[in-house]
């Protein structure tokens, strides 16, 4: 009895099932709304409803037990991860979006929970990345509240869009 027992722990603690698996999870989001008082500003910062938005995603994302907060190197973007960030007491770290969901990327954030602040036409593109299907259509630019959570488990990727307003 004792020899059988024994080989019965042995099989069920050495068993890949019981070992957690790896698991990553984005949140994308796109920054919150901007200033539009001159067309040619290529880098507005925040309005006021933009800056009350950004301490709406502090608050919903306050039981987030983030490892890392990225941004583009924008006002706008870094303004709307701030808050988040500072509440956490994590740096923002820049990502290029013309080199989304990299090898690299991949690599630093496996395995952690990531805020990723980015726009309208680059959000959902990182979030399809992530994926590895084309999901979801770029945002339309009068929309500051989707929220895209991409969850990968053992490198199966699934996920949710939620509105928050």
């Amino acid at each position: 009895m004792t020899k059988k027992l024994l080989l019965i722990c042995i099989l069920v603690f050495t068993s890949s099932a019981c070992y957690p698996s790896e698991v990553t999870t984005y949140y994308f989001i796109r920054h919150a709304e901007k200033l539009r008082i001159d067309k040619t500003d290529q880098n507005p910062k925040l309005n006021e409803e933009g800056l009350k938005r950004s301490e709406v995603w502090r608050t919903v994302f306050s039981n987030v037990n983030f490892d890392a907060v990225y941004s583009t190197d924008y006002s706008r973007t870094k303004l709307t991860a701030k808050a988040t960030a500072d509440s956490k007491n994590l740096p923002i770290l820049l990502y290029d979006p013309n080199d989304m969901y990299s090898d690299s990327f991949q690599r630093k954030t496996s395995g952690q929970t990531v805020l990723v602040v980015g726009h309208s036409n680059t959000t959902n593109v990182f979030a399809n990345k992530a994926l590895g299907e084309e999901k979801y259509g770029q945002i339309d630019d009068n929309n500051n509240s989707n929220l895209y959570i991409v969850t990968v488990i053992d490198e199966k990727p699934s996920s949710v869009l939620l509105k928050i307003n």
